[in-house]
């Protein structure tokens, strides 16, 4: 044996930390920069391989999750003239490609899903996009590290809609519009070739950059060792994300040590996870789990006396003991006491099943008169928890108080693409409510794409078309309240408004629960929809 062969058989071998992630989505959400998927996407494949103008803070278990610097270090909007904003960009900070972060490459982002006539517009994008940031005109360079982003109105909110607009690399993406067949002409179908391929070689600034891909079955992320903030370059080698979209199929997978981490794992299955010494995390989410009402004419739920009698029916303590072993919070409104949005209602959320029923009959309902709703819901999804049984949970209940439940059940994906549709496209077949979760970190999202009625499809989400003048002219003193203070006291009086009036069917607030390996270290659970992949390390 030469000394050569000894030195081969004798070296040291390093192996790769690899995490496996069983996420709740039927598919890998996009990977071209704009995910699909709900915020499951942004979770997995937006603010991993992705970075916007700000981020949120998910350092902290115990601390709400609120908005940082991240490709902008600081921002103001003009004294002169509130709808606009000036951006300071974050220097030194490069594509996973090479290429250079600047002020043309966020102009670029903004026109790919704003400017029609962009060559890089791409219209797949834009209704997970323009729908979270719907003030949003325009932007302009005005040095290589400054632009200036225009509003349609004053808007107090825009810094935090730009967590969701996440920077893609133009220079990635012109090598692949120039490598489009030169026998395709047209503009419109190169730039589509060119934004398909960019799925497969993405190219972003994030601390995770795209490895593998095999679209509906894996996608695979190395550590971006270069990535501009120190503290968060990845401590695992790579993440590897795998849709699991069934329950019991996560939890078997983690079981035999097929996955490393499963989200949402089965409620029944929790004592054996826990006895084979799994670890299992959650923290309360600003979540919500919902019925969103449709109030178009002819709805059912028209009538307050419904609305107030659907709220009424709901054991949550029951659904979260029972049902789900512990792994929600029942909910009373979006945000609940002690939250500075919360404000006072004077309707109280709770059971009370005598008091639904009275209400019921009121309006004309009745056990042998039950009043038929339809609600359009998926077998699986981001945040949707466990929205069979949970909807089956609902329908039993509402059952008890003179109401006649029909559940539509359709695929995640095909649902949240209903949910900008609206109550009025076919999409809904009729549904009189929509299950469709939201989060409820910053106050767009957490109410006014919902109430404000110029947030009517196809603009937002304000899938029911809600159309109630008080709501607007609360949302106007939101937009316009640039001063936090004031932003809080505007956005109690909505939140008091929205649960007087029963605006949604509240029913739970999500805990983000997620069964991991005890190898897994360092990981953070924050009080976030999101979480940071880049603390973790993997004994």
């Amino acid at each position: 044996m030469t000394a050569g062969m000894l030195i081969t058989s004798y070296s040291p071998v390093f192996a790769e930390s690899a995490v496996r992630i069983g996420m709740t989505a039927a598919d890998i959400p996009r990977t071209l920069g704009q995910p699909d998927q709900g915020f499951e996407g942004n979770r997995f494949t937006g603010n991993t391989m992705y970075d916007g103008l700000t981020q949120w803070d998910l350092s902290s278990a115990d601390k709400a999750s609120v908005v940082i610097p991240s490709l902008a270090t600081e921002w103001k909007v003009s004294d002169a003239d509130k709808t606009k904003w000036i951006f300071k960009l974050r220097p030194g900070v490069k594509f996973h490609d090479g290429s250079d972060f600047n002020a043309d490459a966020v102009v670029w982002n903004v026109e790919k899903v704003l400017k029609q006539d962009a060559l890089q517009f791409d219209a797949s994008q834009v209704g997970v996009t323009a729908s979270r940031m719907p003030s949003l005109r325009s932007a302009k360079k005005i040095d290589d590290m400054t632009v200036e982003l225009t509003t349609a109105a004053p808007e107090a909110l825009l810094p935090i809609n730009l967590t969701n607009l996440f920077m893609a690399s133009p220079t990635q993406w012109k090598k692949l519009y120039d490598a489009v067949p030169a026998n395709v002409a047209d503009t419109k179908e190169r730039a589509k070739q060119a934004w398909d391929a960019f799925t497969r070689s993405a190219s972003g600034t994030g601390p995770w950059k795209m490895d593998k891909f095999v679209p509906r079955e894996r996608l695979e992320m190395v550590k971006n060792a270069g990535y501009w903030d120190a503290k968060r370059v990845p401590k695992v080698d790579r993440l590897v994300v795998l849709p699991m979209p069934e329950a019991n199929a996560r939890t078997a997978a983690l079981l035999a040590g097929q996955v490393d981490w499963i989200e949402n794992p089965a409620p029944d299955a929790l004592p054996q996870i826990k006895q084979r010494g799994f670890v299992v995390y959650q923290n309360e989410q600003p979540h919500v789990w919902p019925w969103q009402f449709s109030r178009i004419e002819g709805s059912p739920w028209n009538d307050i006396r419904v609305r107030k009698a659907a709220n009424l029916c709901i054991d949550r303590d029951a659904m979260k003991d029972g049902l789900l072993g512990g792994l929600m919070a029942s909910a009373t409104g979006t945000f609940e006491p002690g939250h500075p949005w919360r404000g006072s209602p004077k309707f109280q959320i709770k059971y009370d099943p005598d008091a639904a029923r009275k209400l019921m009959t009121e309006a004309g309902f009745s056990a042998t008169k039950k009043l038929k709703v339809k609600t359009q819901t998926s077998a699986s999804g981001s945040g949707q928890m466990l929205p069979l049984p949970m909807n089956e949970f609902v329908q039993q209940s509402l059952a008890e108080c003179f109401f006649d439940v029909e559940l539509d059940v359709i695929e995640w994906n095909t649902l949240f693409t209903n949910w900008r549709k609206g109550a009025k496209d076919e999409s809904a077949r009729g549904a009189h409510a929509t299950n469709v979760t939201y989060a409820a970190m910053d106050p767009f999202f957490a109410m006014i794409r919902f109430l404000d009625s110029k947030m009517a499809p196809p603009v937002s989400n304000n899938w029911g078309f809600i159309n109630e003048p008080e709501y607007d002219a609360l949302v106007a003193k939101v937009r316009v309240a640039f001063d936090p203070a004031e932003r809080d006291k505007a956005l109690a009086a909505l939140h008091e408004r929205s649960v007087d009036e029963a605006a949604f069917l509240y029913v739970a607030h999500d805990v983000g629960p997620r069964a991991m390996s005890a190898k897994i270290k360092n990981f953070v659970q924050p009080k976030s929809w999101f979480v940071d992949f880049s603390t973790m390390t993997m004994n």
